[in-house]
């Protein structure tokens, strides 16, 4: 999602720079190996928490919106849609921001949990299944102290697997976009894979095609062509 489908380094990032707070020391004590993924989430869920004492779930949402989202995002998706394709946001990034992309294309069935489903409903549900990383709300409106972890930054392609399972989708007919090393895995599972707007080059010495602008439309083209294969 970041960088993909959002035009921002991090979704995580555009909240804390919202809220006024930086997460550099977690992020280098996660580089040099000092901090696994579940404790780096538990450091930032606290430090947004230790700024914002009465910090409410509603808020972190408000936060989310206007995160600024790629060009063509949605001419690529609606083709997507309308076309029948299943379409799946595997992301460490905010669940909130993956969410307001999702809820943009609701499904006839109502709201009701789901492994992949939004955390929030509207009344219906989306046709897309998310996986994202992020916060956890108490009764109260609050912010649980643990966070909410779905994806592991190298555990991407597992969750492909069990798509493909679940939906009966071969590898073949498996196509995923990404930009980052994170990404490889999931690469590793499908039949094309994108890299788009790389981060750095170790997803592009992996992937079947690259993509080094910042439109979804070039992606759309990219995929229509390899259907019409």
């Amino acid at each position: 999602m970041d960088r993909v489908l959002v035009d921002h380094l991090s979704t995580w990032q555009y909240v804390y720079d919202k809220l006024g707070v930086s997460n550099e020391e977690a992020f280098s004590l996660y580089n040099q190996g000092l901090l696994d993924e579940w404790d780096w989430l538990k450091m930032d869920i606290s430090l947004m928490k230790e700024t914002y004492p009465t910090l409410q779930d509603e808020l972190l949402r408000q936060m989310c919106e206007g995160t600024p989202l790629m060009n063509g995002i949605f001419a690529c998706l609606d083709w997507l849609v309308e076309n029948g394709h299943q379409i799946a946001i595997i992301s460490g990034g905010m669940q909130e921001t993956a969410r307001q992309i999702a809820i943009k294309y609701p499904s006839d069935s109502p709201w009701r949990k789901r492994w992949g489903g939004i955390d929030r409903h509207r009344g219906c549900d989306t046709k897309f299944h998310v996986f994202t990383n992020g916060w956890l709300r108490l009764s109260d409106g609050s912010i649980c102290d643990f966070g909410r972890y779905q994806v592991q930054m190298h555990g991407k392609g597992s969750l492909v697997k069990m798509l493909q399972r679940r939906l009966n989708i071969g590898k073949e007919k498996t196509i995923s976009i990404g930009d980052s090393a994170g990404d490889i895995g999931m690469f590793e599972q499908s039949g094309l894979s994108i890299c788009f707007n790389p981060w750095d080059e170790k997803p592009v010495a992996v992937a079947d095609l690259t993509i080094r602008t910042t439109d979804l439309n070039d992606v759309l083209r990219a995929i229509q062509n390899h259907m019409a294969l």
